[in-house]
């Protein structure tokens, strides 16, 4: 049943990537002569606070007048975009919307418009505040008239650029009443760029030399860890395996009488089942579905899916593809479950099915009635939490539930390389740097510092307005977290084993996973140190849907961490079982082998 269902998986993601590709507005994109192109306003917003976002008529601009809404996809709305269509005309401001205004000049608020699905940005006016030191001398001007610069190729708009006259504006200085004449001018240009090139415009600005001379560091200072850890692991396995086969390949008298220490003094422990097991299944699950979920982002992007401005294509891959992915959780958790011998299968599959998905809602519970409470249009329309209920009531459960089923007949036997004593043996004090917070810092620092370079273009491009293109090195960035994650989360597990503590299957998990930790301290100081936020509803949606991206890296990597170091353990373990054999044989020969 698992094989049927991946290429179900596959054949999903390629329809839904065609069908982003494929989608266009007005015929085509194609205008014949004299024929009306639209021109779509969105939203208004303060521009360092870019979640706070307002329609863009809840400021009066215009007077009133026949609007048009567009009609959105699923993702433009999760993405927060509203746009309308509207004519120009004379308005009188009364003292109230002149207030209104002047606040929003005064908090730098930005416009945003789509023209042939082509983005514009601008702002609504300035404040000048030259020589002036008191805030209460500052005038503050709302700009009037606004220039588009059209370039057109046959009969399809390439580019768009719109500037506003510095010279034409209104002062909104004084709460007084103010008649204002917004206005407008065209000028069109014929352009030779081909229309698929169109926006390769936007994706340049991520890619100047010197952006790349950066990136490309990221990526070297991260190969350097990485070969780091890899000669210091080789290293390890090359002594300790150097060290037993001379011991017991050799006949010597002394090491018949010497005892077993470290890792080998607890093999008897090491596969003995871990506590809370069916949360570990759970987790374990929840990981390899998020895993298997950025990995088809990834190969989404990679193949030219989310280019600039795409709206809502990104966030509309995330619900269909996690929906699509819930099978994968359900089959890794309950066949993960039933290897430790667990019973009530279908209380895990719940578990699973809730891990992520509840702390999510109830974040989303949250800041979606702060968004309402601010009128914002970050807050979803109710028939788009019907439809993505529907899609969680009748797409992912089901797929969980038949994942499940899959993973509890898949007669997946978890089989012990030696075998498991009856009693635990005692673990021994352990010094502070051997517990579990210690060693969880350990193991975040490294996969954090092969990353953190590249997560302040991330943060910049999702919390602010750059534009982040580079997916090829994003992606070899994420490859490199994967295996410094699994590389020190080995490390360090030997070196529990080591000290004879043979619990490691939640540590195994937590060390993977605490590089999340690291990635939600890196909130702290960006949004303190780096950025210009503020208000309560920009900072509860920063940090709310943060924690709930760290918290699935949190799941993700510490997935990969204790995958990685079951089968590192059945090594060892087969080793010692080899050594021990060797031993045994030497003893019954005579000391010939």
């Amino acid at each position: 049943m698992e094989k049927k269902l991946v290429p179900c998986l596959v054949v999903s993601i390629l329809i839904l990537c065609s069908l982003t590709l494929v989608r266009s507005d007005a015929s085509d994109n194609r205008y014949k002569v004299g024929e009306d192109v639209p021109l779509y306003v969105n939203k208004v917003g303060p521009f360092h606070n870019p979640s706070e976002t307002y329609r863009y008529f809840d400021l009066p601009f215009c007077s009133s007048g026949p609007t048009k809404d567009k009609k959105e996809a699923l993702g433009e709305l999760l993405n927060g975009d509203r746009l309308t269509l509207k004519l120009l005309a004379k308005k009188k401001l009364t003292k109230e919307q002149v207030a209104q205004f002047r606040e929003a000049i005064s908090k730098d608020y930005y416009f945003q418009m789509y023209y042939d699905d082509l983005p514009i940005w601008g702002f609504i006016g300035k404040v000048e505040k030259e020589g002036k030191n008191d805030p209460s001398e500052y005038k503050y001007y709302l700009l009037k008239h606004l220039h588009f610069t059209i370039f057109y190729n046959k009969d399809r708009v390439i580019e768009i650029t719109a500037l506003s006259d510095p010279k034409n504006v209104v002062d909104l200085t004084e709460d007084k009443e103010v008649n204002v004449e917004f206005m407008y001018s065209v000028k069109w240009k014929e352009t030779e760029i081909p229309y698929e090139n169109r926006m390769e415009k936007y994706s340049h600005s991520s890619s100047l030399p010197h952006h790349l001379e950066i990136h490309w560091f990221s990526i070297i200072n991260s190969c350097v860890t990485v070969l780091l850890l890899t000669g210091f692991l080789a290293t390890i396995l090359m002594r300790v395996l150097k060290n037993d086969f001379v011991k017991y390949a050799h006949d010597e008298e002394s090491a018949e009488d010497q005892e077993e220490t470290g890792w080998k003094y607890i093999h008897g422990d090491v596969f003995r089942y871990p506590k809370y097991k069916s949360v570990l299944a759970a987790a374990v699950g929840s990981g390899t579905q998020l895993f298997t979920l950025t990995f088809f982002i990834f190969l989404l992007a990679l193949v030219g899916v989310f280019y600039p401005y795409n709206r809502g294509a990104l966030f509309t891959a995330l619900v269909v593809i996690y929906a699509l992915t819930a099978g994968i959780a359900g089959y890794t958790a309950a066949s993960f479950f039933c290897q430790l011998e667990g019973t009530n299968w279908v209380r895990n599959l719940l578990l699973t099915g809730g891990l992520f998905c509840g702390p999510l809602l109830l974040t989303f519970s949250f800041l979606n009635t702060v968004a309402i409470t601010y009128s914002a249009t970050a807050a979803l329309p109710f028939g788009t939490i019907v439809v993505i209920f529907l899609i969680w009531a009748l797409v992912t459960t089901p797929l969980l539930v038949l994942g499940g089923i899959a993973g509890k007949n898949s007669k997946a036997e978890f089989q012990a390389p030696c075998r498991t004593t009856k009693y635990p043996r005692e673990i021994p004090l352990l010094p502070w740097y051997r517990k579990t917070l210690p060693q969880m810092a350990m193991a975040g620092f490294l996969p954090f510092s092969a990353i953190y370079i590249e997560l302040y273009y991330i943060f910049a491009s999702v919390w602010g307005h750059r534009i982040y293109t580079i997916y090829s090195i994003l992606f070899i960035v994420f490859i490199i977290l994967l295996i410094v994650t699994a590389f020190i989360t080995v490390a360090l597990t030997y070196f529990q084993l080591a000290a004879e503590d043979h619990e490691w299957w939640w540590r195994s998990f937590l060390c993977g996973g605490s590089t999340g930790l690291f990635i939600y301290g890196y909130c702290l100081y960006y949004y303190f140190a780096r950025s210009d936020m503020s208000g309560f509803m920009q900072t509860s949606f920063f940090f709310g849907y943060m924690a709930c991206v760290c918290y699935g890296f949190f799941l993700m990597l510490g997935s990969i961490g204790e995958a990685t170091v079951g089968w590192e353990n059945v090594f060892w373990d087969c080793r010692s079982l080899y050594a021990t054999t060797l031993k045994d044989d030497r003893t019954s020969n005579g000391g010939l082998l």
